[in-house]
């Protein structure tokens, strides 16, 4: 059973840091990519950030380039995104999920769709 947990969300001030992690286990295979996607209330789900294991390849969306960064630990199955200089507007709840990698394609998968397996959640609020 595939299973991602996220952890790490909370309260912030605008300008201030939070580290989220998602661990991942139960995917049999050798590749995978993460990404983590947001949720701000009343909003459509986007796109944050993502990773390959294979290829290590990132990439961020627009709004968050320069002030977030995702890294992994294949090690540990774990994928981190340390946010920095955090804004009201990053307040969502944070999702990771996890897409299985193969045939021609071992780069970032940014379309949501795509992903197979999603964590529960976690709450990331910045607020003064």
């Amino acid at each position: 059973q595939v299973q991602l947990v996220e952890s790490g969300g909370g309260l912030a001030q605008p300008g201030g840091s939070l580290s989220l992690s998602c661990a991942v286990s139960g995917l049999s295979c050798d590749y995978f990519g993460i990404g983590w996607f947001r949720q701000a209330p009343g909003k459509e789900r986007g796109g944050v950030s993502w990773i390959s294991n294979a290829s290590g390849q990132t990439n961020y969306a627009d709004s968050v380039k320069g002030r977030f960064t995702i890294s992994s630990d294949n090690a540990k199955n774990t994928v981190y995104l340390q946010m920095s200089n955090l804004k009201p507007e990053d307040t969502a709840v944070y999702y990771c999920a996890a897409v299985v990698l193969g045939g021609s394609w071992y780069g970032v998968v940014t379309e949501e769709s795509e992903y197979d397996y999603w964590g529960q959640g976690t709450q990331v609020t910045v607020s003064s």
